[in-house]
């Protein structure tokens, strides 16, 4: 009886002991998965915050990317239904390619003058947004995101604006809206955690749980109810109480007793802006107690069954991922494929340079006018093919000088090709950078003007000889003067007297000849008893001239023979008495109608080359923006799909895609800064003023220098004459920045007396 009473209490004692141990085991297991449960809910709430933030700041880029635009400068300055037409298909370009809501463009007064959703029943045109903090601050010149219920749409909506300049004042705002809803269908949330987003003031604005939309996490005072309403942030309210309450900073509980584990975060770049990441406390009991409750044999198996489905879960999910990661590769490989099929086809001189001057990438264009194989020039000194003249101006002032500024325009190269021949070129290039804005290597693009050189020698060569010509004429002249009466009667000009009346009193044997008339009879007759009334008149007209103005004058003069039309240099000069009044006109005609025949033949020969030049200049900037813009705007396209497609999935190699946008974008300015360098297409689509207009706009932000362009009542110019004028001012404005040291230029366009006049 004692051994059973012994054995039932070592039962017992074993039992209570097992109990109790089970019984500590199960709450050390609880407190443990409670714990755990804190670390995953602040890992969650972490990864949230993260994601929020990332959604809610991808568009500041492209916001500042599209207040860049001219087009929209151009509305806002020089509003028409042309350029707001322009800027409106440029609004709902951006809006499809960012996937928003709605972009749409403010003035300085806050009024919408083009937007995308123009056409929809809640469109922005015309309403006035001035009272939002986003456009006070476009006015300060300062970007601004932010997060507001539309006052005509009704939807809630992330803003990005960014201001619009004239030169350095900001004179409206480019703003892009994102809907909210589309951020909270991303967030991927389980169905036993809630996330609210909330500003200072504690009012609810993003919720995965909607019946606390627009609520308060705390009961309202008057004041701040009026402070919200007077917002227009979150609509007209009522903004009533959510019924969460705080118990600490890690518990909260509603209205309906249920308590929920919490962390509480702020909302990067977003000052005042909390997430809330709530997770019921009864889920992650039920979590933690309903698998040690049910503590039996079977849990071995069962644990064994889920670990092995684990494994093969984790399996499956690696094995996509990485078919996911080599679908990427393929995508970016054949990205770069197309880049460097571009880079190496395309019609210009295309090659890079690290920091010590040595070529580290070349085109196939370049290899094929240089006459070399790639590996002759790789890591090869790009002074090494160069002339010594330019070799010694690239290592002491271009290369040290562009790898502070990262810019180089229209350098004049020499190169030596493996043959030995001399080419010249005109270099321009941008640089490279890194994350820290460093140039690490350029990006120069060369064009031969080998044969412009050529013709530009000859041209010089052609004024030489005909300045030599027209000085050697003058001197003629001279010497004629001072000796008319030794060789009056032998010189090849036409030499004549006249009185105050215009009677002829002499004229010398080279007259007589080509008029068929006696010097005894002409003498006492005028040009109108001689010549056709035009004629006469002509004459006559350069006869009083002289006597007005009492001084020597030249004129050209044309006069039919029998040969033609024989165009004259004729100096006529006043004849005075002892007195020292006028009492006649001397005049000596040169036959110049060979020298007026090569002076046309020049002028031709140039009028060619300026249209040849004209024409390369096109055409390379043609092929730069229809061929190698498009190819990049699709390779950006691309691009951004992909970002896309890797957010969730592979946030590195989403980063990756991201980046490679970025380069493509910048790759795209450059590419469109060097074709309008090369051709301005307002030029040909607008007219010389407003050409002139974005060229001195132009030359002020590239350089600092403020410079002011006039004009008025300019008439149409012929194309020839319009690209000659551009050109002499975009070499004017070159001079200014390289050699004048000003801090402000001055360009006044003006037409005068049929005349026009750049100064």
């Amino acid at each position: 009886m004692r051994l059973r009473l012994i054995l039932l209490i070592l039962s017992l004692l074993a039992f209570l002991s097992a109990s109790a141990g089970g019984f500590l085991y199960y709450f050390s297991l609880k407190d443990a998965a409670f714990k755990e449960a804190q670390r995953q809910s602040l890992t969650r709430a972490e990864m949230i915050r993260k994601n929020l933030s990332s959604f809610l700041s991808e568009n500041i880029r492209p916001a500042k990317t599209l207040a860049g635009m001219e087009l929209l400068r151009e509305s806002l300055i020089h509003p028409s239904d042309e350029s707001l037409k322009k800027a409106n298909a440029m609004l709902d370009h951006f809006k499809h390619t960012l996937n928003a809501d709605v972009c749409y463009l403010l003035n300085r007064e806050g009024t919408t003058v083009a937007s995308s959703n123009r056409e929809s029943p809640d469109s922005f045109a015309g309403k006035n947004f001035a009272f939002r903090p986003y456009f006070r601050k476009s006015l300060q010149g300062l970007p601004a995101a932010y997060l507001a219920l539309g006052t005509t749409s009704e939807k809630r909506g992330a803003y990005y604006s960014h201001p619009v300049y004239d030169k350095d004042l900001a004179i409206g705002a480019a703003v892009i809206k994102i809907s909210i809803e589309f951020i909270e269908k991303e967030l991927s949330l389980s169905y036993d955690e809630i996330v609210l987003v909330t500003d200072s003031q504690g009012i609810i604005f993003i919720s995965s749980r909607k019946d606390w939309l627009y609520h308060a996490l705390h009961r309202l005072s008057l004041e701040e109810t009026v402070r919200i309403a007077e917002s227009l942030q979150f609509g007209n309210g009522p903004w009533e109480c959510a019924g969460l309450i705080m118990e600490n900073k890690d518990y909260a509980s509603d209205s309906a007793g249920n308590r929920y584990l919490m962390q509480e975060l702020e909302l990067s770049n977003y000052p005042g802006w909390h997430v809330i990441h709530l997770q019921n406390l009864d889920t992650i009991a039920k979590r933690v107690s309903d698998p040690l409750i049910r503590i039996t044999g079977e849990i071995v198996l069962i644990v064994s069954v889920l670990v092995g489905l684990s494994v093969f879960i984790l399996y499956r999910k690696a094995s996509t991922e990485i078919i996911r990661r080599i679908q990427t590769e393929k995508a970016l490989r054949e990205s770069e494929e197309r880049y460097r099929f571009i880079y190496h086809n395309a019609p210009a001189m295309l090659h890079s340079v690290n920091p010590e001057g040595r070529l580290v990438r070349v085109s196939d264009h370049w290899l094929r006018q240089m006459g070399y194989c790639r590996e002759e020039v790789i890591g090869e000194k790009l002074s090494g093919f160069l002339t010594e003249e330019s070799a010694r101006y690239l290592e002491d002032i271009l290369i040290p000088e562009f790898f502070k500024t990262g810019v180089c325009n229209d350098i004049p190269y020499r190169f030596v090709r493996k043959d030995g021949e001399i080419t010249d070129v005109l270099l321009s290039a941008v640089g490279e950078r890194d994350a820290e804005g460093n140039v690490i290597r350029s990006l120069a693009v060369s064009i031969d003007v080998t044969e412009r050189k050529r013709a530009e020698e000859s041209l010089r060569l052609a004024k030489e000889e005909l300045s030599r010509y027209s000085r050697d004429l003058e001197r003629q002249v001279k010497e004629r003067t001072e000796e008319i009466t030794g060789i009056l009667r032998y010189t090849p000009d036409v030499v004549y007297i006249k009185d105050r009346k215009g009677r002829y009193l002499l004229i010398n044997p080279r007259y007589e000849a080509l008029a068929g008339i006696k010097n005894e009879d002409i003498r006492g007759k005028s040009d109108e008893e001689i010549h056709p009334k035009e004629i006469a008149e002509q004459l006559r007209a350069s006869d009083l001239q002289v006597i007005s103005e009492g001084r020597p004058c030249q004129t050209e003069e044309h006069i039919p023979q029998r040969d033609g039309i024989h165009t004259y240099l004729s100096v006529k000069f006043p004849i005075y008495d002892e007195s020292g009044n006028i009492t006649g006109i001397g005049g000596i005609s040169t036959d110049i109608t060979e020298l007026k025949k090569a002076q046309d033949q020049l002028r031709r020969l140039s009028g060619n080359i300026i249209a040849g030049q004209e024409k390369e200049r096109s055409a390379i900037a043609r092929e730069l923006h229809d061929e190698l813009g498009q190819m990049l705007t699709v390779l950006r396209m691309d691009a951004v799909w992909l970002e896309k497609r890797l957010k969730e999935t592979d946030a590195k190699a989403a980063e990756r895609a991201l980046n490679l946008c970025e380069m493509i974008d910048k790759t795209i300015e450059d590419v469109r800064d060097i074709a309008i360098r090369l051709r301005p297409g307002v030029l040909d689509n607008l007219g010389l003023a407003d050409a002139l207009e974005w060229l001195t706009a132009d030359f002020e932000r590239r350089t600092g220098i403020t410079c002011v362009f006039e004009h008025s009542d300019v008439p149409p110019l012929d194309d020839t004459v319009a690209t000659a004028v551009y050109r002499i001012a975009q070499e004017s404005l070159t001079n200014v920045a390289r050699h004048a040291g000003a801090s402000r230029a001055d360009m006044v366009l003006k037409a005068e007396n049929d005349t026009n006049h750049l100064r």
